[in-house]
């Protein structure tokens, strides 16, 4: 900052600050007659230099005290009379005149410490306003983010249940984190800076009159809660890619068209229904993907005599792991065995059913298949319902009373996901379903196996959703629902880390690379559609 006061805004500003400080004592000779003397000459630089540290008081008081400029009444000047009072060192009790602020006619506007100089320090914190993705760049960054966290949790809770760890257990972890990333969200994004205009911060929506949007917001987080819960048990029976592969195309062929008419048609149609078309033909490759790597797989079994009569696997005869889990209800020593097969045998695949904690072999088939479209269905409903938490299409606030911003959206969206997690999780550690073995509380807080990959799962479904969200907003919820080909994702991580179509048939290989063509033209053409929701 300059201490010249050069140009008109700044000598006005250096001729304010010496009415303030000039009479204070420190320069008596700066009405010398003689402006050339070594006295005046020296007043001169000490009056510049009290004028410089007035401006960084002024700064530093602005930023602390969050002080808003008021407009003066005669001048038009943005000014503050409580920073003018408080640099006055006690002298609030005098008149304007005495401050070097006299009444309009005394002075011009010049004189007066004017708007220029509070205005420009005051921008310095309204410049840091609520962070909102308006471009259509961004958005599309944040959705790729998404689907990124979106098809890796479920890779680290399905690793968990095939190392054998109870999913009462991992789910409780994964419900605590999966808030915590919420909270994050709305801490910082949320409440960063100034409200915008018709988009109050989070602190100051939870104090309104919004509950119809809110009941909206937690809606959708109850529906989300139970589809989730309802894949964790469905990756075991149907098996991680095709779960999430039918699950994704309810959610494109249900939720995303929802989201189109709901976001008033932002997007484009014709590229919207064409990625909607892709998905659809990804999800049936992706269908015949799965059907023939189980026949892969019982042509494995059988040729290995694995394979019983009504259908079960014959249990192998391994090592038993003195590292092995202990029942932790009743101390019944565990039965898991040492891993040597190579990924993709027979024995590979025995010995991954002797581990795993959910036991489905010999279950029908129908089972599994019933609990994914029921999942799909919930996935279907909860976008939709954060689109109209947030954008109020339904006119059910009352007027005046601004939309719900997506962090706070987000906040209690995830509230009403804990609730429902915490509560029938619990109920599972006693009445547990799908042949998982019982537990209780004070088992599930001294099992710490595994404990900090569960946390990992929901911080990463956390800021999955809350970034699709966040891209939703701006480029419409339709284009938003492009993350649902995290199959894409999971399938990778499924090869990568469980050895999926290892050893598989050429066929099955075949179908694998179509399947995951489709949903890489999928994602494209969805993200293309994206429109952009104003927010101004």
């Amino acid at each position: 900052m300059g201490t010249n006061g050069t140009g008109p805004h700044g000598a006005g500003i250096l001729r304010s600050l010496d009415g303030l400080i000039g009479d204070g004592g420190i320069c008596p000779s700066i009405r010398s007659p003689d402006p050339k003397s070594k006295d005046a000459s020296t007043c001169q630089r000490k009056r510049l230099q009290q004028q410089e540290s007035l401006l960084v008081y002024l700064y530093t008081t602005l930023l602390n005290n969050r002080i808003q400029p008021e407009e003066d009444p005669c001048t038009g000047s943005i000014i503050s009379p409580w920073i003018i009072n408080s640099i006055s060192s006690g002298r609030e009790e005098e008149e304007p005149s005495a401050l070097g602020l006299a009444s309009c006619s005394a002075h011009s506007p010049s004189q007066v410490l004017e708007g220029p100089l509070l205005s420009s320090l005051s921008s310095v914190r309204t410049g840091l306003t609520m962070y909102v993705i308006e471009d259509k760049g961004g958005a599309i960054a944040l959705m790729l983010a998404s689907l990124l966290f979106l098809g890796t949790w479920p890779a680290v809770l399905t690793l968990l249940e095939r190392r054998g760890r109870l999913p009462q257990h991992t789910y409780l972890d994964y419900s605590i984190t999966n808030l915590l990333a919420a909270v994050l969200i709305a801490l910082t994004f949320g409440q960063l800076g100034n409200s915008k205009d018709g988009m109050p911060n989070f602190f100051t929506q939870l104090s309104q009159d919004n509950w119809p949007s809110v009941l909206f917001a937690m809606a959708g987080g109850v529906v989300l809660s139970v589809g989730n819960l309802s894949t964790q048990y469905a990756w075991a029976y149907v098996g991680l890619s095709v779960t999430e592969v039918i699950s994704s195309s309810m959610v494109v062929v249900i939720g995303t068209t929802l989201n189109y008419f709901l976001d008033n048609r932002i997007n484009r149609a014709e590229i919207l229904f064409t990625g909607v078309a892709c998905f659809l033909v990804a999800v049936i490759l992706g269908s015949a993907v799965h059907a023939s790597n189980a026949a892969d797989n019982a042509e494995k079994l059988n040729a290995s005599n694995k394979l019983g009569a009504n259908g079960s696997v014959e249990p192998s005869k391994g090592v038993l792991d003195k590292d092995a889990p202990k029942d932790l209800e009743n101390g019944a020593s565990g039965t898991k065995h040492v891993t040597k097969a190579e990924a993709g045998t027979a024995e590979y695949l025995i010995e991954l059913e002797e581990r795993r904690s959910i036991k489905v072999f010999g279950s029908s088939t129908f089972i599994g298949l019933g609990i994914v479209f029921f999942s799909g269905v919930c996935f279907s409903l909860f976008s939709p319902a954060f689109n109209l938490a947030t954008n109020d299409q339904w006119h059910t606030l009352k007027d005046g009373v601004p939309h719900l911003v997506v962090y706070t959206a987000f906040f209690y969206f995830s509230i009403s996901c804990f609730v429902i997690g915490i509560g029938l999780n619990i109920l599972f550690l006693y009445r547990p379903m799908a042949g998982v073995p019982k537990s209780s509380f004070k088992a599930y807080l001294n099992d710490w196996n595994g404990r900090q990959w569960a946390l990992l799962a929901g911080l990463l479904c956390g800021f999955g959703n809350g970034f699709q969200f966040m891209g939703g907003q701006a480029a419409g919820y339709a284009a938003a629902d492009a993350v649902q080909a995290l199959p894409l994702v999971s399938t990778f991580w499924g090869i990568l880390l469980f050895g999926e179509y290892r050893k598989s048939s050429r066929k099955t290989y075949i179908l694998l690379g179509f399947m995951l063509s489709m949903f890489v033209a999928a994602v494209a053409t969805l993200m293309a559609s994206s429109g952009h929701r104003s927010t101004k």
